[in-house]
């Protein structure tokens, strides 16, 4: 882990001394490389980009998008080393309303800022603790190494990062000390309890900054981030304050719902800024179904069997929430009851689209050129039936 974390710093410490358009020159051109070198990311964004109903997107749109996506994620990590040595973040960066933050904040009061993974996401808790004294929640990486030169940068203008098995306590003793808490609350969440459409899909988010604010009585604040021209700007939404006299789990949904549709408005405005290779709707814990099978999207491909249509409901209990699409022929419409998008083909050849929705394909026919087809689109796994493992050819034969 050393020597990785001694590799990264002297290979990176050039881009400290380049100005930011010629990284962000770079980070386009990096990031069009990784788009293409990188089929596990790509496929993922392409399909999470192909179900966000919300945005309705062509196809050719899905794989631009996907594409200045990738951009703006290389752009963000080239900049890590030249942010590390920055003293004056205004010539970045610039918060255009943080009147109503830093008037609560200066009234002894504390704030719960809400953020996600918008163009340069770090500058949110950077910028905001040049002003505001904060805390915010933080994964580690398993590289200690790197871990700590990156808390360095979050921490350097005296903001305080936690891991998120202290989310809670911190986060309280942080309100309660009149600090600001931020919270990235944009990752999936399939085990939080909380559920809502997210751009036209189910998509599980922690309750936590509706929780905190509920049990402090402080408003939450939604921050968001666009690029431009090289330049960021930060937009802060108007406080939204719980109301104590109605029932918690009612008023954590209102806030939450409420928090997460300004959210979603920002996305929708500048979606290539937004980082869509994430897990945003995954729908299982790894304790609910084995990993190669724990995909959000699915597309079934059955041939002419009665048996196999009359038993494919089975797939159903297997992936409760996710989407499901099933080809079949049309001749055995009337003998599945599988809740899904059903498209009945007369011939084979039908099957063949070009849908980038699919994560995960299983295969019942005899033609494996449908698995080779849909691996160029966004398939990150197929599956022959006869490849596929006994206890999940058990549950789907219904033995």
């Amino acid at each position: 882990m050393l020597i990785t974390y001694i590799l990264i710093r002297i290979i990176t410490f050039p881009l400290a001394l380049l100005p930011y358009k010629a990284l962000h020159f770079l980070g386009k051109r990096l990031g069009s490389l990784a788009y293409y070198l990188i089929p596990k990311f790509r496929k993922r964004a392409l399909s999470n980009l192909a179900l966000a109903k919300d945005l309705n997107l062509s196809n050719a749109e899905i794989r631009q998008v996907a594409k200045r996506s990738f951009q703006s994620a290389l752009i963000t990590c080239l900049e890590y080393p030249k942010i590390a040595r920055e003293k004056h973040l205004s010539k970045i960066v610039t918060a255009v309303n943080p009147e109503k933050a830093h008037e609560i904040i200066n009234q002894g009061k504390a704030v719960i800022f809400f953020c996600g993974h918008q163009a340069n996401w770090e500058l949110l808790f950077l910028e905001g603790t040049t002003h505001m004294p904060g805390v915010a929640i933080g994964r580690p990486i398993k590289n200690k190494y790197l871990y700590d030169w990156i808390l360095q940068i979050r921490q350097k203008f005296g903001g305080k990062i936690v891991p998120p098995k202290n989310g809670i306590k911190e986060g309280l003793r942080a309100l309660k000390n009149g600090a600001f808490f931020g919270i990235v609350g944009d990752q999936g969440m399939p085990g939080s309890g909380y559920s809502s459409s997210f751009l036209g899909r189910l998509a599980w988010t922690s309750p936590l900054p509706a929780l905190l604010a509920y049990k402090t009585n402080r408003p939450i604040i939604v921050a968001t981030t666009t690029r431009r021209d090289g330049h960021y700007y930060i937009h802060y939404s108007e406080p939204l304050y719980p109301n104590n006299k109605e029932p918690k789990e009612q008023e954590i949904k209102r806030l939450m719902d409420a928090v997460l549709d300004i959210y979603e408005q920002s996305i929708k405005k500048n979606p290539h800024e937004w980082l869509w290779i994430h897990n945003r709707w995954k729908q299982q814990t790894r304790d609910e179904i084995n990993s190669p099978y724990r995909h959000d999207s699915l597309a079934i491909i059955l041939p002419e069997d009665q048996e196999l249509a009359e038993k494919a409901s089975l797939f159903r209990e297997l992936y409760p929430r996710e989407h499901i699409t099933l080809f079949l022929p049309k001749s055995l419409l009337k003998h599945t009851q599988l809740d899904a998008e059903l498209i009945p083909y007369t011939h084979i050849n039908e099957v063949f689209r070009d849908d980038l929705r699919f994560k995960l394909i299983f295969n019942f026919t005899k033609n494996s050129r449908i698995e080779a087809h849909y691996k160029k689109k966004s398939a990150l796994a197929t599956y022959h039936f006869d490849a596929i493992d006994t206890s999940l050819k058990k549950k789907v034969k219904g033995a």
